[in-house]
């Protein structure tokens, strides 16, 4: 029977209020008695801490303890030196031989210069007393006070801010009860409006929502109808869209088809060349058949170089999806880049600069993480005709680290930073063939990052040179 009946959202909610309504009360209510009776305990404290300083000061002046004048009854002193014995107490015939030091008051009088119990219990006299203790020179003045019905009182807390905030909660209460209902009104008219819209009938709401949030969202529950007959016509759209995406698609690749079938000719062209003039000039000298041999071999390199380079790019951009990935140490990979090309750098005057000391573990392909720093260490050998290169960490954060690859030659003209990305695109391109390149090394660079789930923009150093930064994600 229980189990079937079911709370209004009206009733919820109100019931919600109100419980959080009564533990804010408590709570408030309880962190304002404890401190009102702390703040209560450190004026007393103030009150017989200036007790302390007078015994304090006469004793240091005299040598004999006198009592001050005050209104306490049964007030205790005592005098304790530094070890914890107790020296002078005059409430007691017999001074205690147990040491002190690990009583609350005397332990944060010895560390502060000053302290106090609230309500703790004599070993000496079997009492409780309201402890007040202050470090002298070189002993501990100790005032008590019996914990009694006056003591008490004086320390109580006050009610009268406990009746204010059960007041303040009967009126949160009764507001939040006309508030709640009108929420469950809205609620009620959304919960009509879905049961009809499950059943198809028609909608038709004169009375409309609320202007807040609630409001909002019921009235864009109902253009929901509306909006279903453009459903057609979007799907038609996208299928549209994915059509030209599709077309777009095969359009690269026939571009790349052909720039491949371009770049392909100049060197099955050359080796075709020199291998007819071999066979047909078999009694040439040997240093001229040496020299077409060495050309055939360049040609044949060139070839290697480019099929590689498509092989990759081919890889990244259509098979993302099936490279294995493995967590791998960036920085012992570039330390192992920076000397296999140390020696062609050197060839050329250029020294390497690795910053990158620290491990940094990131999942990815070894294979494809290589490709980022070999095509950028070919590109700055090759081109940038200066004399540093350096490879430097700029940022690391848990899931992301960034990386600065500079060089600090000639640079790149403004006009050519655009496009030093795309796919054989060549500042010289007569210079970039003579030296081997590709036209493919930054577009592996480019794709190589983005594979990464990251992004890489290039700059000129205003010293000179070209500034790479990309961010690679580490997982």
């Amino acid at each position: 029977m229980f189990s079937r009946i079911r709370l209004t959202y009206h009733k919820r909610l109100f019931l919600g209020l109100v419980i959080y309504s009564w533990l804010l009360v408590g709570v408030v209510a309880l962190f304002q008695y404890h401190r009102e009776k702390q703040f209560k305990a450190e004026i007393f404290n103030t009150r017989l801490q200036a007790l302390n300083e007078q015994i304090i000061s006469h004793l240091d002046l005299t040598g004999s303890i006198e009592i001050p004048k005050n209104d306490i009854n049964g007030l205790r002193i005592s005098v304790i030196d530094y070890g914890g014995r107790v020296i002078y107490d005059n409430s007691l015939d017999t001074l205690p031989g147990s040491s002190h030091l690990d009583r609350e008051e005397i332990a944060k009088a010895l560390s502060t210069g000053e302290g106090y119990a609230v309500r703790r219990h004599s070993e000496s006299t079997g009492g409780t007393y309201f402890y007040s203790a202050k470090r002298g020179k070189s002993y501990i003045v100790r005032t008590a006070v019996p914990y009694s019905l006056p003591l008490d009182r004086i320390l109580s807390a006050n009610y009268g801010f406990l009746w204010f905030m059960i007041g303040a909660a009967v009126v949160m209460c009764v507001i939040g009860f006309f508030v709640t209902r009108k929420e469950g009104k809205h609620i009620r008219r959304l919960r009509d409006f879905a049961k009809k819209a499950e059943k198809g009938e028609s909608i038709v709401d004169v009375e409309s929502f609320s202007r807040d949030e609630l409001g909002d969202i019921s009235n864009h529950i109902v253009m929901l109808y509306a909006k279903l007959q453009q459903t057609t016509a979007e799907r038609d759209k996208e299928h549209r869209q994915a059509i030209l995406a599709q077309q777009e698609k095969t359009r690269i690749k026939c571009q790349l088809t052909n720039n491949i079938n371009h770049e392909l000719k100049t060197p099955v062209a050359a080796m075709q060349v020199c291998l007819e003039t071999l066979l047909t000039h078999k009694d040439m000298p040997s240093d001229k058949r040496e020299e077409f041999l060495n050309r055939c071999y360049e040609a044949n390199k060139r070839l290697q170089t480019l099929l590689v380079d498509v092989s990759t790019l081919t890889r990244i951009e259509d098979g993302a999806a099936n490279i294995c990935k493995e967590r791998i140490d960036a920085s012992l990979i570039i330390s192992q880049i920076c000397t296999e090309y140390e020696q062609a750098a050197k060839q050329k005057g250029i020294v390497i600069h690795n910053n990158v000391n620290s491990p940094i573990i990131i999942n990815s392909n070894v294979s494809i993480f290589s490709s980022i720093f070999r095509n950028l260490m070919d590109n700055a050998i090759a081109y940038s005709e200066g004399s540093l290169i350096e490879i430097n960490t700029e940022k690391e954060t848990f899931d992301t680290v960034s990386f600065s690859f500079v060089d600090n030659g000639k640079g790149v003209g403004e006009q050519h930073l655009g496009k030093i990305f795309e796919r054989f695109y060549r500042i010289d391109k007569g210079r970039s063939r003579q030296l081997g390149g590709t036209g493919l090394g930054l577009s592996i660079v480019k794709n190589a990052v983005i594979w990464h789930g990251g992004e890489i923009e290039v700059k000129n150093r205003k010293q000179g040179g070209l500034l790479f930064f990309f961010t690679l994600k580490k997982r």
